[in-house]
């Protein structure tokens, strides 16, 4: 019985019953987040959380009673399977609504901000997030190598446009601001350059974002085919 609740979980995409179990648990995902979309509670907002707390909390359950057929550890799988990220992932996206019984912790900000984890859900019923998360793997030097080299420009220029404008920001803080939204060509105004050699940073510095941004857009791409084509 165990063994076939773990293959309905793991997304037995030849059974009827595992198809209909990631459908519904989507379903669940989508719905829980109705809460959110208004700044007052009223009662059909608090069935809703309800009813898909007590789905997540039944998916937990099943996870962690099937944990051996997961992990592979014999009995301790059952000690190591709720320190694993999904299962991290799965226990925060459940808590905010038993903390939301605690008046203390009723008003604070962090109940809502735990419900939106809910979103990370997705990642074990979608295929095609899995699919991009086994792009995200593997591709992971190349995407790390293009974050080194896209945090030292922003920091390269925070530094240059710091000196040559030291009126303008008044905090280091403020030149990586405006570094990293000249980087991604953003460019929101609140913060700008005001001389002419400034500006002509601003321009190099939008012109170079352009080419870096595209890189990891290049490699998640080429990835992304890849995968596809594996599956097909």
């Amino acid at each position: 019985m165990r063994e076939k609740l773990f293959c309905i979980l793991e997304n037995d995409n030849d059974s009827l019953l595992s198809r209909c179990y990631n459908l519904i648990m989507l379903f669940a995902i989508v719905v829980s987040f109705i809460p959110l979309m208004s700044k007052h509670t009223n009662s059909f907002h608090l069935l809703v959380d309800y009813i898909s707390t007590a789905i997540f909390c039944l998916d937990y359950l099943f996870r962690i009673l099937t944990a051996d057929f997961k992990l592979q550890k014999g009995k301790l799988s059952f000690l190591f399977y709720p320190f694993s990220l999904l299962a991290i992932v799965d226990l925060l996206s459940i808590l905010p609504t038993f903390l939301y019984f605690n008046n203390s912790l009723r008003l604070l900000k962090i109940v809502r901000m735990g419900r939106v984890l809910r979103v990370f859900k997705v990642i074990r019923y979608s295929k095609n997030i899995q699919i991009l998360t086994n792009v995200l793997q593997n591709q992971k030097e190349s995407l790390l190598l293009v974050a080194s080299l896209a945090v030292g420009y922003i920091f390269f220029t925070a530094l240059l446009i710091f000196s040559v404008e030291p009126d303008t920001f008044e905090t280091f803080f403020d030149a990586i601001y405006w570094a990293t939204i000249s980087l991604t060509t953003v460019g929101y105004g609140d913060i700008f350059a005001t001389t002419m050699l400034g500006k002509i940073i601003t321009m190099l510095s939008s012109i170079i974002g352009i080419a870096i941004v595209a890189l990891p857009a290049g490699i998640i791409t080429a990835g992304y085919m890849n995968e596809i084509t594996k599956k097909g």
